[in-house]
């Protein structure tokens, strides 16, 4: 069955609208940071400074995290951490190119998508003079460092 323009749309709104709750307060106003509770606190720590400063939608996001963070594994919630971290670091700028390069890779064949994946593995486990021969040598892959893991 496919699905039309028009239906996907409406998923996505009527997504949107069921997943709001989790942002707005009794008043209908986007939550602040103080309101919301500990565990969501604790998991969204790193982006206390900048919570109050992001759109819906990001916080929608990050409450979703928090939510299945009980639920993760003590690797996927170290991963979780650490990128919560890196993000809360990053510039408005690179935040923007970090979504771009997300969707650019979201967007490529399965296989191109594996041969990436490949290649960042190597470079995460080269020493840092292998890395620096790797950001000169495959521009177009290394030419902005990945986020530390």
């Amino acid at each position: 069955m496919a699905i039309t323009k028009r239906k996907l749309i409406l998923i996505v709104f009527a997504l949107t609208v069921l997943l709001s709750h989790l942002v707005r307060a009794d008043d209908g106003t986007l939550k602040p940071w103080a309101s919301l509770n500990e565990d969501q606190r604790k998991v969204l720590a790193p982006l206390a400074e900048d919570w109050d400063t992001l759109r819906p939608w990001q916080r929608e996001r990050m409450l979703e995290i928090a939510h299945e963070y009980p639920k993760m594994t003590p690797d996927r919630q170290e991963r979780v951490q650490q990128r919560l971290n890196s993000w809360s670091r990053m510039t408005p700028f690179e935040r923007e190119n970090a979504r771009k390069r997300f969707h650019q890779f979201k967007s490529l064949p399965p296989e191109k998508k594996e041969e990436l994946r490949q290649h960042w593995r190597v470079y995460r486990e080269a020493s840092p003079e292998k890395r620096q021969q790797l950001r000169t040598q495959h521009p177009e892959i290394f030419g902005i460092e990945e986020i530390e893991r």
